[in-house]
Order: structure tokens, then sequence, then C-alpha cells
């Protein structure tokens, strides 16, 4: 019995949310004020989001770093595998070696 008014309500509360969410007006369209503050809060979480990746990224290298250390310390030998989206590490530049041209 106490399963069957459990049910009943929150099938009570589900249909009320819904009828009170149908009611609702849509949003206003926005001014050119608020359009300047999504595109720069869009900006502001995109830089955020390549922050995290990159100390995302450095975080990882270090532990593969300490690992890979670690195991030549117990005289193992550990050959680090790239992830399949992960692209290699430049190779650092000699001195006096001209760069290659970026890619446009």
């Amino acid at each position: 019995m106490t399963t069957l008014r459990a049910l009943i309500a929150a099938a009570l509360v589900v249909a009320t949310f819904g009828w009170a969410v149908a009611k609702l007006p849509p949003p206003a369209p926005l001014d050119d004020k608020a359009k300047a503050a999504a595109e720069e809060k869009k900006a502001k979480d995109a830089a955020t989001a390549d922050a995290a990746k990159a100390a995302q990224a450095r975080a990882e290298d270090r532990v593969a770093a300490r690992y890979v250390a670690e195991q030549k310390a117990k005289g193992k030998t550990v050959t680090p595998q790239m992830a399949p989206n992960s692209q290699p590490a430049p190779a650092p530049a000699k001195a006096g070696a001209k760069a290659p041209p970026k890619k446009q």
C-alpha cells in the first residue's frame, strides 16, 4: 500500500512539474550587451578548458616520467606507449638549426 502511495505521489509531482514548465514563457531575445557578455563567457570558458587540458597533460607526463624512472632504478626497461589521440612531444631544437615552417 505504501508503494502505491509513493508511486501516486511521484506521478503527481512529475505531472505538476511538467504542467508548470509548459506554462513558462519563452526566454527574451538577447540584446547586444548580453550577446557580448555571452561571447566573453564562452571565450573565457574555452581558455579555462584549454588550461585544464594543458595541466592534465603536464600531470600525466610527470607521472609517466616518474614511473619510467622508478622502473629504470629497478633495472627494468620501460617503453611508454602513446595514446591513439595524443601527439608526440616535439624534439628539442639543436643550436643553430632552423625551425621548420609552421603550417597554416
